[in-house]
C-alpha cells in the first residue's frame, strides 16, 4: 500500500493551570510555561495539513484532574485527530488522590483520544486506511506503591493478540518509557534506568516478530533517535524543557515501494515575557544540575571519590541540556582519561568520531 500521511509529536506537556504549580527545587522543566507553549506549537500546527498528532505521555504536571480535564478540552478543539497515552506523572498513584487520579482514572479523561474502551488503559485503533497505532500503558505499581516502568503480563498477552490480528498495515508504537537505549548503558545506569521500560526486551521481541519498527516515546526529556535490529525508538524531548522541541515527521512511498519517514523538529524559542526562553531554560537547567552530575560522576562505571567530583561537576553545567538538545559532540580534554572517554561515549557520533545529526532532522527507511 502507497503510504503518504503526515503527523506531529509533542511529548511530556507537564501541563499545569496556574493554581496547580508546585515548586520543586530540582526540578528541570518550566511548568510556568505549559500553556503558552502547547498553544504556539498547536498555532503552529493547526495548518499543516496534519493526519493525527501523538501525545507519548506526562501530560499533567502531576495527575491532577483539572489539568487533565483542561487538556482534555483542549485537544478535543484540534483540526485533526490527537492520541494520548499516561506517562508517569499523569498517574502518579494507583489509587486517586486529594491532589491526582488514580491510574484507573486515565482513560476516562482521554475517551476522543484512544481510548474507546475506558476501562482498558491500553488500545489499538485505526488512524488511517493501512495504518495501525497501538498505545501502551508502561506504569505499573510494585506491592509496596512504587511506580516502575513496565509492561504487565494482561497486557503483554492482548498485545501479543493483538499483533497477530493486525495483516497487511504499518504499525505505529506509542509508549511513555524508552524501550531502546538512549543513552550509554541506560539500561543498567542507576540515574537511566527509570527512564527505561523494565521489560523491553519482551516487547522488542514482540514487535521483531510482527514486523513493527516504529515506536515514540517520551519520559527522557531529549531529542534522540535509537534503534536496534532495525527497529527505531523515538523519543522526543519535553516541551517544558530545553530546547522545548516537537516534531512533524511525514511518512512517504516511493515508486519502489519503499517507505520513508521524514523527521523535522521544531523548537519554542520565545514566549510572552520569556523572549529568551531557551536561553532562560538551559541556565534554569544548569543552575539545578550540580547534584545531578555529582551523582553521575560517583556512580558506575565511574565511581569517582566525591573530592575529585566536585571538582569536575562545575565543567559539566550544561551536558545534560546539551544531551536534551540532541545531536551533540561532547569532549572534555582536561578531564581524566577514563572520565574523558566515558563522556565522549554520550556524542551523536561514530565509532570514527563523526557526528551523525540524526536526533532532531533525520529521513529513515522503515
Amino acid at each position: 500500500m502507497n503510504l503518504h500521511f503526515r503527523f506531529a509529536v509533542i511529548s511530556d506537556l507537564h501541563i499545569a493551570l496556574p493554581q496547580t504549580i508546585w515548586d520543586h527545587p530540582s526540578r528541570f522543566h518550566l511548568v510556568e510555561i505549559s500553556i503558552p507553549a502547547l498553544e504556539l506549537a498547536l498555532n503552529h500546527l493547526k495548518d499543516l495539513n496534519l493526519d493525527f498528532i501523538l501525545l507519548p505521555g506526562d501530560l499533567t504536571q502531576h495527575g491532577e484532574a483539572d489539568n487533565h480535564r483542561w487538556l482534555a478540552n483542549r485537544l478535543a478543539q484540534l483540526p485533526f485527530p490527537a492520541y494520548a497515552i499516561p506517562g508517569n506523572h499523569d498517574v502518579p498513584t494507583l489509587h486517586p488522590t486529594e491532589n491526582s487520579i488514580g491510574l484507573k482514572d486515565f482513560p476516562h479523561y482521554y475517551r476522543q483520544f484512544g481510548y474507546t474502551n475506558p476501562n482498558q488503559i491500553y488500545y489499538t485503533c485505526e488512524l488511517l486506511p493501512g495504518v495501525q497505532l497501538i498505545g501502551l500503558n508502561s506504569n505499573q505499581f510494585d506491592e509496596s506503591g512504587q511506580q516502575i516502568g513496565r509492561l504487565d503480563e494482561p497486557q503483554l498477552l492482548w498485545l501479543e493478540q493483538i499483533l497477530s490480528e493486525i495483516k497487511d498495515k504499518l504499525i505505529i508504537v506509542t509508549i511513555h518509557h524508552n524501550v531502546i537505549e538512549h543513552l550509554p548503558g541506560q539500561a543498567n545506569h542507576p540515574l537511566g534506568q527509570r527512564y527505561m521500560l523494565e521489560n523491553a526486551p519482551v516487547l522488542l521481541k514482540l514487535l521483531k516478530n510482527a514486523g513493527v519498527n516504529l515506536i515514540f516515546t517520551g519520559h527522557l526529556h531529549v531529542q534522540d533517535i535509537a534503534s536496534w535490529d532495525g527497529i527505531y525508538d523515538i523519543t522526543t524531548g519535553s516541551l517544558v524543557s530545553y530546547p522545548h522541541p516537537y516534531r512533524i515527521l511525514e511518512l512517504t512511498t516511493d515508486d519502489l515501494g519503499n517507505r520513508w519517514l521524514q523527521i523535522e523538529s521544531h523548537r519554542i524559542e520565545s514566549l510572552p515575557d520569556w523572549e529568551k526562553l531557551p536561553q532562560i531554560s538551559k541556565k534554569w537547567m544548569g543552575d539545578r544540575s550540580q547534584p545531578f552530575m555529582i551523582k553521575l560522576l560517583t556512580s558506575p562505571p565511574l565511581n569517582l571519590p566525591i573530592d575529585e567530583a566536585n571538582k569536575l561537576a562545575p565543567s559539566l553545567r550544561d551536558f545534560w541540556a546539551d544531551i536534551a538538545r540532541g545531536d551533540t559532540k561532547f569532549d572534555f580534554p582536561d578531564f581524566p582519561p577514563k572520565v574523558r572517554r566515558y563522556f565522549q561515549s554520550f556524542s551523536a557520533t561514530d565509532s570514527e568520531g563523526k557526528l551523525i545529526a540524526i536526533d532532531n532532522h533525520a529521513k529513515l527507511g522503515i
